[in-house]
């Protein structure tokens, strides 16, 4: 049976992608958001109904999800207030559920007292202790299992070393690791302790690690001799030597995991080596019983300033979306193998690698590698070797790995697989039915989940046993998340297929408390359009005849490549660093893999190249970028011109340069431009 939304529900708007070219069709807005109208160009008709033995396992039908929905739509703050009774263990109980005096700043549960690592571990040793918590396998092949039991007692052993070197409650911890079990044992370790951590992405770059450590005003940085990755050691030890050379605040310690082998510089004093500082700890470390608000971690994302945000989570609200995510999304069973593969780096990583499925009391998969070492089946090796039943990823990484052929998934047993998901961009409809066919054999829900980092856990996404998919839209808003999708002036667009503002009405407890350092940001960035009413989320969205939600793209100029969010100004303030470049644009153009591709244009401060190619310098700027931000930031495509197309107050048209980028007919007017012979250099004629 399809199941019938209630009228009643404020359903938000969700994921377009342009049919024609099977890209991600990105909407970035430069002119004030009341200037700007959306369009929806294409429609996606199919429909897949959930099978009926998936049915009659499922956590929630059709008929609990109508009554999760109304019941949140009758008692909002009821509701999530029953919702952290059941799911989170509580040292002292809640008595104020919703604090809204000091809005935008909700804060939930705040009378509350509890501790992230003893929801995640403590609680399951009882019940679970001997039961499998973290199925590791690195890329060279090495394998480990770890109990819920040695799982707590590496946790203690490792927060008592936190303890022992000076760390506290309260205290900034930067974590730079590769994707290995020790990197979830350090992150439950400093919330153990009621320390914030802030993990730092491994591919990304000295400098960024640099200005994240200055942020935050860490204290200390865990990292390791290297990681595995394509083939490579990735060299994280000496990165972070670099970084804490460049950097103004003096980290106290460094503790350093020997992962790779490959020798490293220790500074004496400063440096120590994982294996030394747990030695001798015991294995037994009473949690650190905090507020309900207690910062729980800072995660940096991109922003169009150019300063990356530190996005700060609080304790009882991120942990309660995150288990309830696990439960409702994903359905999880205490037999489940769940693999989620994003990098612990991200917060996806965050939600559904460190926190969700510990705090289930789930079993799940860590991969230490690329998804095409040795081959382009690795994924589906590891899937079919330790009998993954959930599988989660990225759209980038199913575009890459469709190209190679249906062949290559058929060595590999994938007979466990029940569940499928989707993360980090909208996925296109012909990578969607690629999955369905070959990975799912046509018998496996999708589950496409729009969320942020600032939302915390997912909050658009179908129920797999009550919802029916549709190739491309992450379908309808969970219960108690009040998405819809608006016009210029805040109102509820109630036309169907009619693009507007994707916003949340209401506060929910996994959102972000506030910027780190930074109130004005907060307010500003998510609160400051619709007289602060909404959360605005920074996505155009639609919604369809059905209710359904299609994300349609950025509202702002953040890329989004890979899944990744990028600031443009990040990537400009890198490339005009460099000594021979004067001025910079960055756009993004749409490609089938990444989803966007980064192109820029590039002024120098010498003369323009001969026919604007200059293969040396395009190498040379894109190693540049790769040492300054990282991999991801990488542009594609690099244009040189003596100007960027400016109106005569220095505005620069990005539009003009998304058309360029995109190969598009330049169609809008052209008279403001200061100078407008620049448009036949940009477009490669001159």
């Amino acid at each position: 049976m399809r199941f019938q939304a209630p009228a009643s529900v404020a359903f938000p708007v969700v994921a377009l992608h342009n049919r024609a070219t099977d890209t991600v069709d990105s909407a970035f807005i430069e002119e004030p958001m009341n200037e700007l109208t959306l369009d929806s160009m294409l429609q996606e008709h199919r429909l897949f109904e959930p099978a009926q033995d998936f049915i009659h396992r499922a956590r929630i039908n059709a008929q609990r999800l109508t009554a999760l929905q109304d019941k949140a739509n009758t008692d909002h703050e009821g509701f999530w207030a029953e919702q952290a009774r059941n799911e989170l263990s509580w040292h002292t109980p809640f008595t104020r559920i919703l604090d809204s005096s000091q809005a935008p700043h909700y804060r939930w549960f705040d009378d509350g007292v509890l501790n992230v690592s003893h929801n995640c571990l403590d609680r399951h040793l009882a019940s679970r202790g001997d039961k499998t918590a973290i199925i590791f396998e690195g890329e060279q092949g090495d394998t480990r299992h770890i109990s819920y039991r040695e799982l707590h007692q590496q946790v203690c052993r490792f927060a008592n070393a936190l303890k022992a070197q000076g760390i506290g409650q309260g205290d900034r911890v930067i974590l730079y690791m590769p994707m290995v079990p020790e990197a979830v044992i350090a992150m439950q370790a400093c919330v153990r302790i009621g320390a914030i951590h802030s993990v730092v992405f491994g591919g990304f770059s000295a400098e960024a690690l640099k200005d994240r450590i200055e942020d935050a005003g860490a204290r200390m940085v865990i990292t390791a001799d290297g990681g595995h990755r394509g083939g490579k050691v990735i060299e994280l030890k000496a990165a972070t030597d670099l970084a804490l050379s460049r950097s103004t605040l003096k980290v106290d310690k460094v503790i350093v995991l020997q992962r790779t082998g490959k020798a490293v510089g220790m500074q004496p004093g400063r440096d120590l080596w994982w294996h030394d500082a747990i030695r001798d700890q015991p294995d037994r470390c009473e949690p650190a019983w905090v507020g309900a608000e207690h910062p729980l971690f800072l995660l940096y994302t991109s922003g169009s300033t150019g300063k990356p945000k530190g996005i700060q989570h609080a304790s009882a609200g991120y942990l309660l979306g995150a288990i309830i995510t696990m439960r409702w999304v994903f359905d999880i069973r205490d037999d489940d193998i769940f693999w989620c593969t994003a990098d612990v780096g991200w917060i996806t990583g965050h939600s559904y690698v460190a926190y969700g499925p510990l705090a289930c009391g789930a079993t799940m998969l860590m991969y230490e590698g690329a998804p095409t070492v040795p081959d382009a089946g690795r994924f589906w090796a590891v899937c079919a070797r330790h009998r993954a039943t959930i599988f989660y990823t990225a759209p980038t990484a199913i575009r890459a790995l469709m190209k190679f052929g249906d062949e290559i998934p058929a060595r590999h047993d994938l007979s466990s697989l029940r569940l499928l998901g989707t993360v980090g961009e909208p996925i296109n409809p012909e990578a969607w039915m690629w999955y369905h066919r070959v990975i799912g054999h046509e018998r496996c829900p999708i589950v496409d989940t729009w969320w942020q980092t600032e939302t915390g856990a997912i909050m658009i996404a179908p129920l797999p046993g009550a919802v029916a998919t549709k190739p491309g839209s992450c379908t309808l808003p969970l219960p108690g998340i009040v998405a819809d999708v608006v016009d210029q002036n805040g109102d509820t667009i109630t036309e169907p297929d009619q693009g507007g503002f994707l916003v949340i009405k209401k506060p929910w407890p996994s959102m972000l408390r506030t910027v780190w350092g930074d109130e004005e940001r907060y307010r500003k960035t998510y609160w400051g359009e619709f007289g602060g009413r909404y959360y605005l989320a920074g996505d155009s969205a639609r919604r369809d005849a059905d209710g359904y939600v299609w994300i349609m793209g950025r509202i702002d100029d953040v890329l989004n490549v890979s899944g990744h969010r990028l600031g443009t100004m990040e990537v400009e303030s890198a490339l005009v660093a460099h000594p021979r470049v004067a001025e910079a644009a960055v756009v993004g153009r749409p490609d089938e893999i990444t989803g966007e591709a980064i192109f820029a244009y590039v002024v120098l401060k010498g003369p323009r190249p001969a026919g604007g190619i200059d293969k040396a310098l395009t190498e040379e700027l894109r190693r540049w970028v790769t040492s300054e931000i990282g991999a991801i930031a990488r542009p594609s495509d690099i244009r040189y011109a003596d100007n960027l197309p400016k109106t005569r107050s220095g505005k620069i048209m990005r539009r003009l340069l998304r058309a360029i980028a995109r190969g598009e007919a330049i169609t809008q007017d052209t008279s403001t431009l200061e100078n407008e012979a620049i448009l036949d250099q940009l477009q490669g004629k001159a």
